[in-house]
Parts: structure tokens; sequence; C-alpha cells
């Protein structure tokens, strides 16, 4: 002989009684809400629609900090974002095209050149003599404080620490990082 199937019961719940049931006590019983008149002359609340508190972020990419990441296989804009929570604009001077043409055929540099040539970047022209990178960056720095360095060379971050109010990103444990700004530039102390 076979089992007998029996009906399983899910979801079930007892019955409850409504707050405005009239088998309830008068102080168990819920209130009816009354409508409150509004006072003219109350303040009003209002939501205040939320804007992005900052224009996009302005960024200079060094040679190796595209180098970097490449290595660490971090797509250099979508990173960017994920960093600093906000549409940023990768800027590349045309030193640092320059030393990526330097660098020579092998498939990472030539990656590299490819990604400094994404349309998605801005090219800044330079106007001095020289292709050296890291004198062309600082200069530019010192002169337009609107920049955020992007670098992982310790001769530029040196460099770069020394004028108030430039922060640098940087690469570290697989993920872009942002480098707390100097005390002299008046940065909170968390």
């Amino acid at each position: 002989m076979g089992k007998q199937k029996k009906a399983r019961k899910y979801a079930t719940m007892k019955r409850m009684l409504s707050l405005r049931d009239q088998r309830l006590k008068e102080k168990d019983r819920l209130k009816p809400k009354k409508k409150e008149k509004k006072d003219p002359s109350a303040l009003k609340e209002r939501e205040v629609p939320q804007h992005p508190s900052c224009p996009p972020y302005h960024i200079l990419v060094d040679t190796n900090f595209i180098n970097f990441s490449i290595k660490a296989k971090l797509d250099l804009v979508q990173s960017m974002m994920d960093c600093l929570y906000a549409k940023c604009i990768p800027c590349i001077t045309d030193c640092v095209m320059a030393e990526i043409e330097k660098l020579g055929q092998k498939y990472r540099y030539r990656v590299a050149l490819r990604i400094a040539k994404d349309p998605r970047f801005e090219r800044l022209p330079c106007t001095h003599k020289g292709t050296y990178a890291d004198d062309c960056l600082v200069q530019r720095v010192t002169q337009h404080k609107c920049y955020i360095v992007a670098t992982v060379d310790w001769d530029l971050k040196r460099r770069i620490r020394k004028i108030p109010g430039v922060p640098i990103l940087y690469i570290s444990n697989y993920r872009y990082n942002i480098e707390r700004m100097s005390d002299d530039y008046g940065a909170p102390r968390f």
C-alpha cells in the first residue's frame, strides 16, 4: 500500500484582529487620524534636489601610472570614477605621450600607447623645451592647481607633496587610492 499524501500548508498565519475591529475594547482601538490644519506662518520643509557638488575632476596621468594600471588590469577611467565617486577626465600632456612612444614596441607599451590615444583622454599641449614629463607635470600643477596628479613614481610624488593643495592618485592593492592632502592646505584631520 502507498503512503497517504498530506497537503502541507505553507506560509499560514494566525488570523489577527484589525485594530479597528468592534470586538476590541475602546482603549486598544486605533484612534481615527485627524487632519491637521496647515499653519501658513510655520516654516515649510521641502526636499532640496541633489546635484553633484563637484565638477568633473581633471587628472594628470603619468607614464608609469598607465603602465602599472595595465599590469594591475585596471580600466583607467572606470577605476578613477570608482575611487573618486565623480566624473573624471584623464588628461595627458605631450611630454607623457612622447615618453610612452619612446618606450618601444613591447606588448605592454603598445597597449599603453593605445590607452593614451583613447578619445576619453584630454590632450594638453606643451610649450616648453624638452620631453621630461615629471618637470612638465610639476610645472603645470604649480601654475594651475585644478588638477589631481596620478602617479606611482616616488620622486614625482615627493615633488608634488611640496605643492600645497594638489592631491595625488596612486595604485595600491590592485586599486586606485587618493593621498590625503597636506596640513599646510588646511585639510581636515580625521
